[in-house]
């Protein structure tokens, strides 16, 4: 008998459930082990399925963290997405996005991703702020982040190793008034209008 999965939250072209630690597994680790996808990720370094197994148990654990699973409307397990280190008192969040298969990059999967989670993080947890960080050589990350409403409020100077050099560590946040106009438009539409911006220049 299949089981039947949990929809966390359903998109257009996607939808988020709950990591499933018997059937995904095995899947994040191999993404986790391949350069082209950690290249960017503050994690970089080869895990073990033991390793995996152990940040999976962590993850799911905690009360302030919410990985979810990214598929495609026909279930195809594609990405990992999370809104983490919660503090309801402050009303803020952190959030990070992971597209592991490849042939699904560029393709605005992880972004209406982003936008289900934001749905979650300002309208169910009624926070007032999420912030993350993205290393300054990765310019689609950034691109997807300001086009959603994100504005650089910082950053650290050679904070990262990659490539045989020092990077900067640029910092964004989105606040709830900002991007409430977009997913009003993605609910009357399922799509949105990208928030006009400048790419900032930065050292390199």
């Amino acid at each position: 008998m299949r089981k039947e999965r949990i929809v966390f939250a359903r998109g257009r072209r996607v939808y988020l459930r709950p990591l499933d630690k018997a059937t995904d597994l095995e899947r994040c680790t191999r993404w986790t082990n391949d350069p082209e996808v950690t290249r960017y990720l503050a994690r970089c370094l080869p895990m073990t399925l033991l390793a995996e197994e152990n940040w999976f148990d962590k993850q799911v654990g905690r009360e302030n963290d919410f990985p979810l699973a990214i598929c495609t409307s026909k279930g195809r397990h594609i990405g990992n997405i999370g809104l983490h280190q919660v503090d309801m008192r402050l009303g803020v969040g952190t959030t990070g996005t992971l597209i592991g298969e490849k042939a699904f990059w560029g393709k605005g999967y992880g972004s209406e991703a982003k936008m289900l989670m934001l749905a979650f993080a300002f309208r169910t947890l009624s926070l007032r702020k999420v912030y993350s960080d993205v290393i300054a050589f990765n310019e689609r990350s950034l691109r997807y982040s300001l086009g959603m409403g994100h504005k650089v409020v910082g950053r650290r100077r050679d904070h990262w190793y990659r490539e045989g050099r020092y990077w900067d560590d640029i910092l964004l946040e989105l606040f709830r008034a900002d991007w409430e106009p977009l997913w009003a438009e993605y609910e009357a539409t399922s799509r949105w209008t990208k928030v006009p911006y400048e790419m900032p220049v930065f050292e390199r």
